[in-house]
Order: structure tokens, then C-alpha cells, then sequence
């Protein structure tokens, strides 16, 4: 930890500040709460929600892990896990399994998270009414009011458009039965490990100053219609070219050595997992 910086960079009582609207956000699922952002040494837009929370609860025995769009060694990822690290000199890691903190940006990790896990999402925008009412006063109206008309017309007007949802990430979901929510810009792929997640759920918004969260074991529904059922991304007959998992989310990529379309992990660390599993295996079996 760098010396003459306050343990995790903030002060107790922006800590406190910061914790306590994610107590009330744990409380009332769904529910955004607002909160005063701090001035951050990134730009917003780059994850400042998020590392506000981790910085709030981070603990120095805490183990941290962040990605970024599935990547442990992306530019974002790799600045928020210098800055939690020169700040607190917890200890860092990539495997999923081993981290009590998981920040990430667009994915909720392949590995199932457990109750002893939180995993804190940088959101953009926490409004998943904002693109059919601009106004603040009105959308927070219309959540107290259970007026989610606007949503619906939203998805209706894709289908009429396009035949399907044309939500690629970040589709509006129903929590607790009560409020819809913006799970972030995670692919539709990850909606389903919200729902009656054994981990805590925290999502941060720097920009637009809000805190929500998902608690364990919280009921979590995509939007859709009952003639027009919620899809997610479909991989049929096809698998990583690397370690050969075929039922995670996948990158489509271009063999540059062929031309040919091929199809990775999108989760790095996972991915790395597997293909040591199936080399160990392959070890083995020659030795058999």
C-alpha cells in the first residue's frame, strides 16, 4: 500500500457514506439508491461505480479479481486491479474460485459464485427506463407507480421490427417481483445467474451516481412476452477451439493462418482452466 493514502484510497466517512447506501440497496432489491460519487483518478465512464463499491467493502484478507468483457489482462481491468492493489496491497488473483471481490465489466463469470463471494458490476447506465423517458422525476414516478408500460412497448416495437427481442445485452429484468432493473451490460447469456444467485450482486453507476443490488437468493426474470419467450445467445454444435467448453459464452474470432471462423472462450481464466485440465488429462492418458 502506498504510503500517506488512506487505507482502500478513501476516508472512513466517504466509506461509510458508500455502504450505507449499499445496505439500503441490499434491502430493497432492485431498487436504485442514490449516492454521492466520489472524484475518482479515472474517468467515469471507465468503472468508477464499481471500484467506488469494492473500495467501500474490501477488506486487507480480501481477494480480488476483476475482468473486463470476460479478460483478467484487459487495459481497464488491469488499472482498477493496480489501483485496489497500491492502495490496500490485498492480494490478486484470476481464477474465479479463489476471489471473496470479483469486479467486472460486462460478464458474470463461468465458474458458479458461492455465498462466501460478492461480485460487483460497473454499470453505464442504471435506468432501464431511460431510453423511453428522459426525465429523472418522471422514471422515478413510474417505478413507484409499477409503470413499466414504456418497457414493454420498447420490447413490442422490436418484435414488430425485427421478429425478436434485438436487446443484445443488458435486457431489463424483473426483480423481487417488483422492480425492473439493468443488470448492466452483460450479455443475455449471463441473465440467468442472476436469479437465486448464491452470491451477492452489487452494480455501481459513477457517472449517474446510483447503487443497486440483487442479494442472494433473490428471484431474477428477463422480461418477455409469454408468445415471444426470452432467448439467449445460441451456440449450437459449436465449441472453443482451445479447450473445447461448448456450453459457455463464446467469442467469434477469425483464424488469420486460414481465414475460417473460430469460436474461444470468452472467458479467459476459465478457459485457461479447462485447456490445463484437458492437457493434465491428455498427460495421463499417455502414461496409462
Amino acid at each position: 500500500m502506498k504510503a500517506n493514502t488512506h487505507f482502500a484510497f478513501f476516508d472512513e466517512g466517504s466509506k461509510k457514506e458508500i455502504r450505507r447506501a449499499i445496505m439500503k440497496a441490499v434491502a430493497i432489491p432492485g431498487y436504485q439508491v442514490p449516492f454521492a460519487s466520489r472524484e475518482m483518478p479515472i474517468a467515469r465512464g471507465w468503472g468508477t461505480g464499481g471500484l467506488q463499491i469494492t473500495l467501500s467493502i474490501i477488506g486487507k484478507n480480501d481477494v480480488l479479481k476483476v475482468i473486463d468483457q470476460g479478460a483478467d489482462e484487459s487495459v481497464n481491468a488491469v488499472s482498477i486491479k493496480k489501483m485496489v492493489h497500491e492502495t490496500t496491497g490485498v492480494e490478486l488473483t484470476d481464477r474465479t474460485e479463489e476471489a471473496d471481490i470479483i469486479q467486472s465489466r460486462h460478464r458474470i463469470p463461468e465458474v458458479a459464485l458461492t455465498k462466501d463471494q460478492i461480485i460487483v458490476l460497473q454499470v453505464p447506465t442504471p435506468e432501464p427506463l431511460r431510453g423511453v423517458e428522459a426525465s429523472e422525476y418522471v422514471t422515478k414516478r413510474m417505478h413507484s407507480e409499477d409503470d413499466y408500460s414504456g418497457v414493454w412497448l420498447m420490447l413490442f416495437e422490436q418484435i414488430m421490427k425485427y421478429g425478436k427481442t434485438a436487446t443484445t445485452a443488458d435486457h431489463p429484468v424483473y426483480v423481487n417481483h417488483r422492480y425492473v432493473m439493468a443488470p448492466s451490460p452483460i450479455p443475455r447469456f449471463d441473465n440467468s445467474k442472476m436469479h437465486q444467485s448464491d452470491a451477492l450482486i452489487l452494480l455501481g453507476a459513477g457517472r449517474e451516481k446510483k447503487i443497486y443490488a440483487v442479494p442472494p437468493y433473490t428471484d431474477v426474470k428477463s422480461l418477455a412476452f409469454e408468445d415471444y419467450p426470452f432467448t439467449v445467445e445460441a451456440f449450437e454444435d459449436k465449441q472453443c477451439h482451445l479447450c473445447g467448453s461448448a456450453d459457455v459464452f463464446l467469442d467469434e474470432l477469425i483464424d488469420h493462418h486460414t481465414g475460417e471462423t473460430i469460436h474461444q472462450c470468452n472467458d479467459t481464466s476459465y478457459c485457461m482452466e479447462q485447456l490445463n485440465k484437458v492437457e493434465k488429462a491428455e498427460v495421463e492418458s499417455s502414461y496409462a
